[in-house]
């Protein structure tokens, strides 16, 4: 019998066909692989097979972990962490021009990418990184100005990452199955940032989370507490009758270079 920690958001793929289009979306053949989250190992047991130069494996759940040690014996490129994604130094232990892959769990799956995007050195170590949502989530990540789906999420995400490419997963492809559609995101790390000088990217967190925090609102009460009118000014296409979900991304990027420079 299987046991499904639901405080860890354990659903596990058993679709061949979805892991295999998964591992497809890139050559893992001699790269360094990073897996967040494999549960039984059936994304690992592929990318395996694939021959990857090293494979870095991080699993919160113990018994989970061991028996992917017992699993994996005498694969001496595989270096398994039982640890917590979130508190693990993952910008330290992985391998330059890594691929991350993860099929996150679904309550720290947001945090999980956040934790990425705000790596201290950018590019960073990683060139391309596959991660599965839940569906509600990754339109939010992906969202497009002037979409409904477009916030701080997709504003935080587009700033340093590109979507490559994407494709939905149905509930009948996990063990237990959840009551959502999953969605699989392929990124790859933007180099320079659209020629914004953000210098710390927690100030961009920070400005979204000040403007959405009233997503309602018109924002010129709000961008009068950070600016004076002379520095509104200087900022194109800002205009005061305009909600956090009018204001392009750009304009965020903005923003926060003046907030730093404040």
């Amino acid at each position: 019998m299987k046991y499904f920690k639901k405080s860890l958001g354990q659903n596990f793929l058993i679709d061949k066909n979805i892991t295999k289009k998964i591992i497809n979306l890139l050559i893992l053949k001699n790269k360094h692989i990073v897996e967040i989250g494999p549960g039984n190992g059936a994304l690992t047991d592929e990318i395996i097979k694939k021959s990857p130069k090293s494979l870095i494996i991080v699993e919160k759940d113990l018994n989970l972990s061991e028996k992917l040690k017992i699993k994996y014996t005498g694969n001496k490129f595989i270096k398994i962490y039982n640890n917590d994604i979130l508190k693990l130094d993952i910008e330290k232990i992985i391998n330059k021009n890594s691929i991350i892959i993860g099929n996150l769990p679904y309550n720290i799956s947001s945090q999980i990418l956040v934790k990425f995007l705000k790596f201290n050195i950018w590019p960073p170590k990683f060139k391309d990184m596959i991660f599965m949502f839940q569906k509600e989530l990754g339109e939010k990540i992906i969202g497009q100005f002037s979409s409904p789906q477009y916030g701080r999420l997709s504003i935080f995400s587009s700033y340093r990452l590109s979507v490559i490419n994407k494709f939905l997963v149905s509930p009948n492809c996990f063990i237990p199955k959840p009551k959502v559609v999953s969605m699989v995101i392929h990124f790859k790390p933007k180099s320079i940032a659209e020629n914004f000088k953000i210098k710390n990217i927690n100030n961009l967190e920070k400005i979204t989370h000040f403007f959405f925090s009233n997503k309602r609102k018109m924002i010129n009460k709000n961008i009068r507490k950070l600016f004076e009118n002379k520095k509104i000014k200087n900022i194109s296409g800002l205009e005061g009758n305009l909600r956090p979900s009018e204001i392009r991304p750009e304009i965020y990027y903005k923003i926060t270079e003046i907030y730093e420079k404040s």
